[in-house]
């Protein structure tokens, strides 16, 4: 395949596109050399997608029919700016269709989501061994937000915390 430019289709994810994306969320966690979600996990984040009141919403990049890469996203907020950020939980595309305007024009459609919501601002976290999108996110202008370190609490760990209280 050529690394042309290709024509893409961002779509809001319906429940139909399951299958598909579960399988790219298999390919990112491939790539990111990571165990992909199991069966259990894959069904909550369904649920959790396309429930009355979803907590996640995910956006396809669409090429000839096929979905090739997705972005999944939530609102945070700022108390200091009073606005919602969008948070760019995941932004995937499958390595055959990279280098062919996928993924700017995905970045591309949350950056325009962002705006339509109101948004003060969309944040997003990367690896800092993947140096392709570093580089891709450099090149658009983004800042690594060297002062912010980011910190975590796994569900045994917040189990810890609160035995610890009782």
């Amino acid at each position: 395949m050529s690394k042309s430019k290709t024509t893409v289709h961002i779509q809001r994810a319906e429940p139909s596109d399951g299958p598909a994306l579960l399988s790219l969320i298999d390919a990112l966690a491939a790539y990111e050399k990571l165990k992909p979600p199991n069966a259990a996990a894959k069904k909550r984040l369904l649920r959790d997608m396309f429930s009355p009141r979803p907590r996640i919403e995910c956006h396809l990049a669409v090429c000839d029919g096929r979905s090739v890469g997705y972005a999944l996203i939530l609102e945070t907020y700022s108390s200091f700016l009073a606005l919602p950020t969008l948070y760019l939980e995941d932004i995937f595309v499958l390595p055959s269709h990279r280098g062919r305007g996928v993924g700017y024009a995905l970045f591309r459609a949350m950056v325009a989501e962002s705006h339509r919501r109101g948004c003060g601002r969309m944040e997003w976290t990367v690896l800092d061994w993947n140096k392709p999108a570093i580089d891709f996110y450099k090149r658009l202008g983004a800042v690594h937000m060297k002062e912010w370190h980011l910190y975590r609490l796994v569900q045994s760990d917040m189990k810890r915390i609160l035995d610890a209280s009782r």
